[in-house]
């Protein structure tokens, strides 16, 4: 592990409780700029699944929330990573557990290496971030997507669904190497 990601674990845990009293309104999936009662360093980003919103740091204290959908019981991320990979309108596949846990739903990648061109009706939609963990993908991305009412629930097969216009603006100020802890 990294001094940077232990120190943002560490971090994280600490300062958790105060994230979460500071929400007491109910859910709005639009980006806001907040305030955070805790210091995280701006560039960090921070996932509070139960709560369903994303923080972005942007300054001491300060963060731009976003509205997430999140994985369903039992298949989400949880921990710090790094994103080590971006890319615009990405391909996709589902992992080999997805088509274990649901062969009719994907059918036609039994058997094959096929994968989903980008594009409008792609899972990912329009941006993804690549989650990883040690230099070793760990499977999970910040993403789009094609199901917008997703955004504010726990539905996925745990990656982290954003709106796609909010997935392109968050992409923008992200850069490589961003540290993201997942409650």
């Amino acid at each position: 592990m990294h001094r940077r990601t232990f120190l943002a674990s560490a971090l994280a845990t600490t300062v958790l409780p105060g994230i979460v009293e500071a929400e007491a309104k109910p859910f709005d999936p639009r980006p806001q700029y907040v305030r955070i009662k805790k210091d995280f360093l701006p560039g960090q980003m921070l996932v509070v699944p139960r709560r369903y919103y994303l923080y972005f740091v942007t300054d001491q204290r300060e963060a731009i929330r976003y509205g997430v959908g999140v994985g369903r019981a039992g298949l989400q991320f949880q921990g710090v990573a790094s994103i080590d990979v971006k890319k615009e309108w990405p391909t996709w596949r589902p992992t080999d557990e997805m088509i274990e846990r649901d062969p009719v739903l994907y059918q036609r990648f039994v058997g094959n290496e096929e994968a989903q061109p980008g594009g409008p009706t792609n899972p990912l939609g329009a941006r993804a971030l690549y989650l990883f963990q040690d230099g070793r993908d760990t499977f999970f991305r910040i993403h789009g997507t094609t199901e917008p009412q997703s955004i504010g629930q726990s539905v996925s097969n745990g990656c982290i669904r954003m709106l796609n216009a909010h997935v392109i603006d968050l992409y923008e100020r992200v850069p490589i190497g961003t540290v993201v802890t997942v409650l």
